[in-house]
């Protein structure tokens, strides 16, 4: 039987914090970057607007409310919330999440994922390199660190909402490369202490890297974020080297085709996000319904075109298929993502597809589970 438990990734943003007034301005939010997005290219859709949420600010429960109803109808179990802890108590959009674990609203179940990862202000070059300006660096100090974040997330791994495979909540780690090992024995080893079996900890892996490594490590699970590895199998055997001949033809073509450099068909980009790997209980599915990060990064952007719920909904029931046979509880599908509006990244409803993708979500998961019964 297949009963898919869908994860979907939050950007807790779309509200004004005192760093962004100082970074880009009083009032700035990632809907600033949103409404000013221009068409590069004949076809392109941007700006992307919303419609039944509007230009909505997350300070508000009744927003959050909306969303985590639109997320039911959906078929979603949950809500991923990305966290940012920078190391010695530092955190940056905090407050989202924490108003939703001290409310107990909205009703709705939810997970962690550490965006471990510095912060820049990237100047883009016309070459397609950028120049980083650090804004906010992430940091590993050391064991009383990990010690004062470890407790502060303990009260929502102790939410009776949290998300959690067999007895473990779920904890899903963005840059599992550069976590210190002992970060991770620490944090199972106090999880245990509360009372858990430990943490599912998730490794997100950017690369068709041996997953091995990571759960030798510790980790419980990884998966593949594939969003990145368009470079054929051709020129990817040639590591780096394949990856920079790979860019530079993609540059010479844009320059020659007058469009971004980065861009590919959405109905091609799929057939790599979902593998045999996805398969194994220790790998788990991520699903994207569309993708455009020219809002944030203009014409050195990557981005996927010409994607539909219809294309969303094949793509949704591959992944649902690789779940056949894995444990109820490791029936596991990340949704890249809820609400990334900056990186045309989203579910919600739009001028273009309406509901659209939530309907096709729903969908998906209703048929999987008819297939599955027959």
């Amino acid at each position: 039987m297949i009963i898919p438990r869908v994860i979907a990734f939050y950007l807790p943003q779309f509200h004004p914090i005192p760093e962004n007034d100082e970074w880009w301005g009083k009032g700035f939010t990632e809907w600033t970057n949103v409404g000013k997005a221009k068409p590069l290219f004949k076809g392109h859709d941007q700006p992307r607007v919303p419609t039944e949420l509007g230009y909505y600010d997350l300070r508000l429960p009744d927003v959050r409310e909306a969303q985590a109803q639109m997320a039911r109808d959906a078929g979603i179990e949950g809500f991923m919330y990305w966290h940012y802890w920078f190391g010695n108590g530092r955190t940056l959009m905090a407050d989202i999440f924490q108003n939703v674990l001290e409310s107990g609203k909205p009703d709705f179940p939810f997970a962690l994922g550490w965006a471990n990862h510095s912060w820049y202000s990237k100047t883009w070059n016309s070459d397609g390199t950028s120049s980083n300006k650090l804004l906010a660096e992430q940091t590993y100090p050391g064991y009383e660190d990990a010690k004062m974040y470890f407790d502060s997330l303990l009260k929502a791994f102790q939410d009776s909402r949290y998300i959690k495979v067999d007895g473990r909540p779920l904890f899903y780690i963005f840059d599992p490369v550069k976590l210190p090992d002992s970060y991770i024995g620490w944090f199972n080893q106090w999880a245990k202490e509360a009372g858990f079996p430990g943490l599912y900890l998730v490794a997100n892996i950017v690369t068709d890297t041996d997953k091995n490594a990571f759960i030798h490590r510790g980790f419980s699970a990884v998966t593949y974020q594939r969003l990145s590895s368009g470079t054929p199998k051709s020129l990817a055997k040639y590591g780096r080297y394949g990856r920079y001949i790979y860019r530079v033809i993609q540059r010479i073509k844009g320059y020659l085709k007058n469009r971004p450099p980065r861009m590919e068909e959405y109905k091609d980009a799929i057939k790599a996000f979902v593998t045999d790997r996805e398969k194994e209980n220790d790998v788990i599915p991520t699903i994207v319904p569309r993708w455009d990060h020219t809002p944030r990064s203009g014409w050195n952007g990557s981005l996927l075109v010409n994607s539909t719920p219809h294309l969303f909904y094949n793509h949704a029931l591959e992944a649902f298929r690789q779940l056949s046979g894995k444990p109820l509880e490791k029936q596991l599908v990340f949704l890249k993502s809820w609400n990334e509006w900056g990186e045309g990244n989203y579910m919600e409803p739009d001028i273009r597809s309406g509901r659209g993708y939530i309907n096709s979500l729903s969908r998906a998961i209703n048929d999987v589970k008819e297939i599955s019964v027959r």
